[in-house]
Parts: C-alpha cells; structure tokens; sequence
C-alpha cells in the first residue's frame, strides 16, 4: 500500500465521514482511497463550492468532513470557502496535493496560504509516520474544532508505507468546568431579576438542559444566528439577537440585568456592537475554549467548559424556581409580524412580502441555506426552522456566493428535510455552476433568488452620498432560464399569486430541483447600517 492510499482510508477511519471536492492528478489517488475507506464523494463543479459544501455538511451534522483539491490552483481555487471555514472554527480537513519545487507551475507556499486565513497547516512528511500525522490532522480538527490544511507531496505519495497502522475513529471529549466558575454563575443567575440565555453555536444539541434552567431561574432564551432554531416552540424564546431581531426582542434583551452567553461569542453581530447590553448589566460566556472568553467585549465572568456539563451542574447546584424574568408575556417577538409598508407592485414583489409567503407554503422540516448580500436579513429573520439544525449560515467571512453550496452540503446532512437556498442575484450567478451539483445529485431543493438587479447592498451604502451606481448595477437576467438549462423547474415571481408554481411543486412528486427567480422590489434592509459599520 503506497502513502496515497494509506493516508485517505487512515482519513476515513480516523472519522471523516463526507468528502467533497475537484478530483485532478494530484488527488486522484488520495480521494479514491478516502471513498475506498468509506467516506462518500460529492464531485462539485468548482474547489470554492467544494470547500463551502465540506463545511456546511461538518456544521449540519456534527462530523468532520472533508474537501479534496489538486495541487496549487485547486486549493487556491477552494480559498474563500476554506477562510469561511477556517473563521467559523469548522472542524474540516482540507486534503491538498501538493509540490515542492519552486519551478513547478503548480507551486504555491500552500502552508502560508493556510496561515493567512486562519487554517492549521499540517503536512504528510515520510512513508513511516503517514498515517500517524493523517489521524492527527483529523485529531486537531475535532477536538480543537480548526479548519486543517493537509499537505500531501506528490513524491511522498507513492512511497510505499512499511507497515501497515490501523487508524482509530477519534471521539471529543467534553471539557469539564471549574467548580468555582460554576458556583460564580449560579449565584449570578440567583440574584438575577432578568436574566437573558444567549445561546450560540456551542449550544447546539443542548436544549433541554438550558431551558431546564431558564425555566428554573426566569430566563428568557435567545439564540446568535447560527443557532436560530434552538428554542423554537418553547414560549419563552426571543428567537435571534442582534441585527435580525425583532424590536420587541431587542427591546428585551437591553433591559436584562444579566446576559449569559452560552457558547455563544457575543459579537458585534449577536449584540449590535454593544447596544444590546443595558449599561447595568451583568455579562457571562461559558465556552470550551478559554480564547473565546472576552474576546469581543468584556465580561464579568468567564466560565471554561462544555455548555451541557456547565449547564447541568448549574441547574443542580441552583435550588428553588425563580420568577425571574418571566413575569409577563413577551408579546410579539417575530419578525414577520411588525407591520410594514407593503412596497410591492405588479412587477416587484417585496421581499418581506415574498419571505413571509414562503414561510407559510413551506413543509415545517425544512434546512435554510443563506447567502451573503442586501437581501440576507430577510430569510433569515422571516423563515422558520425547526431546530439548531435548521438554519446553515456561512457568514463569518461575509463573502456572496457561498449560498448555494452550502445548502448542497446541508441538504446533504440532513437528508430528510427539505432543502432551500435563499441566494441574491449577485450569489446566484457567481455560483450558477453548482446549479449542475444539484441537479445531478437528485436533490428536492427550492433555490429562491432574491432579485434585485444589483449588489443591493453597496447600493443602498452608496447611494445616499450621489455616487454613480453603474458598476454595481445589471440589466435584467433570466435567472429562471438559466436553471432550466441545468434541470430544474423554474418560475418567476412578481407577485404573491405567482408563488402558485412554489406550492405545486411543493405539492406535486418534486422529480427536479426548483428555482424561483423573485423579482424584489428595491428595499434597503433594516441591518444594513450596522453591517457596514462592522467593516
């Protein structure tokens, strides 16, 4: 068994269950030798989808996956999606061919490449240690949750392997936090009046824990957006904090006395830089990395341990309910029910208008995949899901185009939910190409385009100030046509009533994908200035 080989099913056993990628000479034989050991291969029509389609399937269903890219141009083809990654703290490996002569056409310091985006690198360096620094790569990935960058020479590749070493399936043990951090939290939570749960990324597949004690000591429940979903039913969540909130939301959590944070970084994002926290307020993060307490703004308390541990040794050591902050109803905190002035014509329909139809025809299973852009705030604030599961948001490096990928990679993970792609226009075209990905993988997915023709979002930061908006304005395009050439069934939308095509298709035996071309009306969104502010 040569390194190749050796290296891809060591890869497999060590515990990467998915592999996306662009298969070219240099990784032929490494991603042959991952399927061989199990993992199953998603060819993408481009490196950037592939690495957007490993990270979105690792975030659905709590695995490690990987992408697979050819020396050089491939992985630096697969970048912005590995940086998203790599932000996101996504446990994913990255298996790259790779050449070590300068004068190679495909040479690129691939380990500074992996550096400045905030990638692990790591390298396969000698026939007798392969599978050892292969489960490694896969080790780091899991339990300090990084983006890897495996390096795999093209020499090493066909050496043969010695001995043969058995991989072992690698498992994450969860970090167990100090007893008098926790002690420090419960009295806390005691001495609350109004204390707010906001819950993040770490919480996911916590719920019940943390809502066992909200409930014990008043709390109202709250998630970042990348958790949105993780209360949903229960009559005491807030639903998203930050620039997707409703006003009634953002109005209650301003007035907490105490805001914990649970696994959750309490960004400018998930806090509206600051504007969130009442000035008399009290800040907790309880997180498994000690790097991510106090990274964004100062806190009275940092607890270093697992949410479900922290949570649960909390909720034993707390005693008697409290009313806490559950005196009265919270009154309406959905976005969809704040009343707006309905901007939509025969030609355009308002995407408020067009998000709020659509949440009512789609099945409540259902996987929401968001792109980068103007229109983003609308899905996201306006469509339901069912669980932490239920919303997959690659947002961290806020680069357009990733959409439609990751919804592949979610729908991929979560097989029996119905997959929607919320894409701008500018999204859209950018990654038409995996339209072909779709199509060809048989998956029922609903693609909604959000179509302003324009990148909506420099227009409505530029246009107050009279700057010419012609670099970042289109003529009308067919995106409907365009899908039809790839398989799917299409429609325009203008109007609510021409949504009738959504709820047949939705109705009918779906044998093809579905794309809607929505022609929105031009409207600036509400988080729009906060975002550029974040710049």
């Amino acid at each position: 068994m040569n390194v190749a080989d050796a290296v891809g099913r060591a890869l497999a056993a060590a515990g990467v269950r998915q592999v996306f990628g662009v298969v070219g000479s240099g990784n032929f034989h490494l991603t042959n030798a991952m399927v061989a050991g199990g993992a199953p291969f998603v060819a993408a029509r481009h490196e950037g989808g592939a690495a957007t389609m490993a990270d979105a399937y690792s975030r659905m269903s709590g695995t490690v996956a990987a992408v697979t890219v050819h020396q050089g141009c491939g992985l630096t083809n697969a970048m912005t999606g590995i940086t998203e990654a790599a932000k996101s703290r996504t446990p994913m490996v990255v298996v790259a061919a790779e050449v070590l002569e300068p004068r190679s056409n495909f040479y690129v310091d691939q380990e500074a490449l992996a550096r400045a985006v905030g990638a692990v690198p790591a390298r396969i360096t000698s026939a007798e240690t392969a599978v050892t620094e292969a489960q490694a790569a896969v080790a780091t990935a899991m339990e300090e949750r990084r983006t890897v960058l495996l390096n795999v020479p093209l020499p090493v590749q066909t050496l043969e392997v010695p001995s043969p070493v058995t991989a072992q399936r690698l498992l994450r043990d969860a970090v167990v936090p100090d007893d008098a951090e926790t002690g420090a939290l419960v009295e806390l939570l005691q001495r609350a009046e109004r204390p707010v749960f906001v819950a993040g990324r770490g919480s996911r597949g916590h719920r019940l824990v943390l809502e066992a004690l909200a409930e014990r000591c008043g709390a109202l429940l709250a998630t970042s957006a990348v958790a949105h979903g993780l209360f949903h039913g229960n009559p005491w969540s807030l639903g998203i904090s930050g620039g997707f909130a409703s006003p009634r939301t953002a109005e209650l959590i301003r007035a907490a006395d105490l805001i914990v944070g649970w696994g959750c970084a309490l960004n400018m994002w998930t806090m509206r830089h600051g504007q969130l926290i009442g000035p008399d307020a009290t800040v907790v993060q309880v997180d498994d990395d000690p790097s991510a307490l106090g990274a964004h703004r100062e806190i009275h308390l940092g607890v270093t341990g697992d949410v479900g541990l922290t949570a649960t040794r909390a909720l034993d050591a707390f005693g008697e309910r409290r009313t806490g902050y559950r005196t009265t109803e919270l009154g309406s905190v959905r976005r969809r029910d704040v009343e707006y002035d309905d901007t939509s014509t025969a030609e355009r329909i308002d995407p408020r208008t067009l998000s709020i139809a659509l949440d009512d025809l789609l099945p409540a299973e259902r996987v929401v995949a968001v792109d980068s852009g103007n229109f983003m705030g609308y899905p996201s604030a306006y469509l339901d899901v069912p669980d932490e599961n239920g919303l997959c948001f690659t947002q961290a490096f806020q680069s357009i185009g990733l959409g439609l990928a990751t919804a592949i990679g979610a729908a991929l993970a979560q097989p029996d939910r119905l997959p929607v792609a919320a894409l701008g226009d500018g999204g859209a075209l950018m990654s038409a190409a995996e339209l072909d990905t779709v199509r060809r993988l048989g998956l029922p997915m609903l693609v909604v385009v959000y179509n302003d023709e324009a990148y909506g979002a420099e227009v409505h930061h530029f246009a107050p100030g009279g700057h010419a908006l012609d670099t970042v304005t289109f003529p009308s395009t067919d995106i409907a046509a365009i899908a039809r050439g790839y398989g799917f069934e299409a429609a325009t939308v203008r109007t609510v009533g021409d949504l009738v095509a959504v709820e047949d298709w939705l109705n009918g035996p779906r044998p093809a994908p579905m794309l809607v071309d929505a022609k929105v009306a031009d409207q600036p969104s509400w988080w729009l200035e906060e975002a550029f502010r974040g710049h």
